[in-house]
Order: structure tokens, then C-alpha cells, then sequence
């Protein structure tokens, strides 16, 4: 049988939360039932519970919104869950609110293993809300969230990862997961397969667009919508005139024959040849999506770095006419 929820006493703590989450300065476009219910979520709190009663589970995304719907009956679709992280906890992070991967910090912001904890200072104060003493707490907190924020900011920094190109443009990438491999494509696959080529696109699994040059893009005939799925880098291989679009693979597919219509139709403009690349760490992990990469495409694996496997007999790194 399910479990009945006082729809009364959810709607007020719903209230209640967003009524913290004000007074802690958090923007206008957080202060929503969405970032409300991920608030209480990460409290461990249901509708009847006492704010005294606050807790610090470690909790992912998915299980937050498990909770939404056993203890506040609000269900949000599956493909709403990016919502939830790009437009609540992402901010959560950046106020200082919550702490991520506690348990793992070099864990990848996207990695379905990732979790979030109310951050310990935050959660004292938490815990006196309704009290007489409220007021004093919240003003001794807002002394110190500046500090945080510096804090937890410069060690997410500190995490990242430094990529220099040949154009002298220093770029830091997020921790962990693909963005690993994206720093060793450019360090390694384009020294040995696209020598004096030009990077025109990196992308970051937290931020996307981790350095963008359009204006070279547009010479080779292409524009780029910002909704527009990007490969994980594009590097323009003056030498050969080809346009060299990159997958580096660690949790997603490879370039299957799905995703090579994506970037042909993304890329259709382009004055030059196209070359498709699927970029792995090392063989075991290609082995899994062997059955899923697209001929006419090529692979390359980091832990062999001088070599490049090709999909297809007739032609060896180079692009196909349609």
C-alpha cells in the first residue's frame, strides 16, 4: 500500500525551504519548488520532520528525486534529472551550500556515481531554523559564507585539469571521466596524427565549451548553433585540409552510425573533408562498444598513442565522399 503524505505539511516545509534558501542568498532562479525539494532532499527531511531532525545523507541525483516523489508526491520526468543538476545543485556547489563527491573529489561532476552532501557549517545553521536563535546563526553564517565559497572554489581549482594548446591559449578542464582522455587527445593523437593543426573546439563535461574558436569554423563553411551537440574536440589539419571531429568515449558511445549522421548534418557545410575519430583510454574499454562503432570512422586508443585502428578497407585516415 502507499505510503500517505500530508499534503498540508509538505506544502509548508516546501515553504520553509524556500524561505532558507532566501535567506542564504541564493539567486531568484533558485528559489523554485524544484531547488526546494533537492534542498530537502539532501537533508534527509520529510514532510512531518523537525528541522532540528536535518541529516547529511550522501545522495545522487537519481535518489533525490526518488525522494521528491516517496515523501513529497512531486515526480519529475527522467530527463529532467540535467535540470536538476545544471540548474540547482550546480548552484548548491557554487553558494557553498553543498560539498560534491565528498567521499571521491577527482570523481567526474558527471559520473553516474557522483553525490552531493550538505556542506557541514551550512547544516549547523540548518538545524536552527524556527528557534529563537535563528536569526544570530544566520547572521554569524552570512560572515563566513564569503570564506567558503573562496575556499571550495579555489580547491575545485585546484582539481582541474591544465590543457595548453599550440595557439598559447591555456585552458583548465574539469576533474576526472572523459576529460582525461580530451587533455591526452590533445597532447598525444594530434601531435602524431594532426601535426601543425589547428584546435578549434574543446569541450568540458561541466562547462561544454571549454575553448571555442568559431570564427575558423565559419571559414571551412560551418556555423555552429549553441543547442548543436558537439564532438569532444575538432581539430582542423591544415596540412590535409580535413576536418577532424573527436568522440572521446569513457561513459558515453563511440561514434556509432546514429552519431555520425548527427555530426554530418551538425558539420554540413564544411568546405573540407571530414574524418570521424572515436577516442578510447585503453582497449578494454573499446571492446565493450566494438559492436557499436560506425565503418568509415577511425579509432584510436590513448595507451597506444602512435597507432590507429580503421574501420573500413579502402581508406586509411581520410575522409569519404557521400
Amino acid at each position: 500500500m502507499a505510503k500517505k503524505i500530508d499534503a498540508k505539511q509538505a506544502k509548508r516545509k516546501i515553504k520553509e525551504a524556500l524561505t532558507i534558501l532566501a535567506a542564504l542568498g541564493l539567486p531568484r532562479q533558485q528559489q523554485n519548488e524544484r531547488s526546494a525539494l533537492t534542498f530537502l532532499s539532501l537533508l534527509g527531511l520529510k514532510p512531518n520532520d523537525k528541522w532540528g531532525d536535518a541529516s547529511d545523507p550522501l545522495m545522487g541525483i537519481t535518489p533525490m528525486m526518488e525522494f521528491f516523489a516517496n515523501h513529497y508526491a512531486k515526480q519529475y520526468a527522467p530527463y529532467t534529472r540535467e535540470t536538476v543538476r545544471r540548474q540547482t545543485v550546480h548552484q548548491f556547489i557554487q553558494a557553498a551550500l553543498i560539498v560534491p563527491n565528498p567521499d571521491k573529489p577527482s570523481r567526474p561532476t558527471n559520473s553516474p556515481k557522483a553525490v552531493y552532501q550538505i556542506e557541514p557549517s551550512a547544516m549547523k545553521l540548518i538545524r536552527e531554523f524556527g528557534k529563537q536563535s535563528w536569526d544570530t546563526h544566520l547572521s554569524e553564517y552570512l560572515l563566513t559564507a564569503k570564506t567558503l565559497k573562496r575556499l571550495y572554489a579555489r580547491e575545485r581549482d585546484k582539481q582541474r585539469i591544465p590543457v595548453k594548446l599550440k595557439t598559447g591559449h591555456e585552458i583548465s578542464l574539469s576533474p576526472g571521466g572523459q576529460n582525461v582522455l580530451v587533455k591526452k587527445i590533445i597532447d598525444d593523437f594530434c601531435q602524431f596524427f594532426t601535426p601543425g593543426g589547428h584546435i578549434i573546439y574543446v569541450g568540458d563535461t561541466q562547462a561544454k565549451w571549454a575553448y571555442f574558436d568559431p570564427d575558423s569554423l565559419r571559414l571551412l563553411g560551418v556555423k555552429i548553433e549553441e543547442h548543436g551537440k558537439m564532438p569532444d574536440v575538432v581539430v582542423y589539419y591544415t596540412e590535409k585540409n580535413w576536418l577532424v571531429l573527436i568522440e572521446a568515449v569513457t561513459s558515453h558511445g563511440p561514434v556509432n552510425p546514429k552519431r555520425r549522421q548527427e555530426l554530418k548534418e551538425l558539420f554540413a557545410g564544411s568546405k573540407v573533408g571530414i574524418v570521424y575519430v572515436t577516442a578510447f583510454l585503453e582497449r578494454r574499454t573499446m571492446i565493450k562498444y566494438l559492436d557499436d562503432i560506425s565503418w568509415e570512422t577511425e579509432v584510436w586508443i590513448a595507451e597506444s598513442p602512435t597507432h590507429m585502428i580503421h574501420f573500413n578497407g579502402e581508406r586509411f585516415l581520410g575522409p569519404y565522399e557521400d
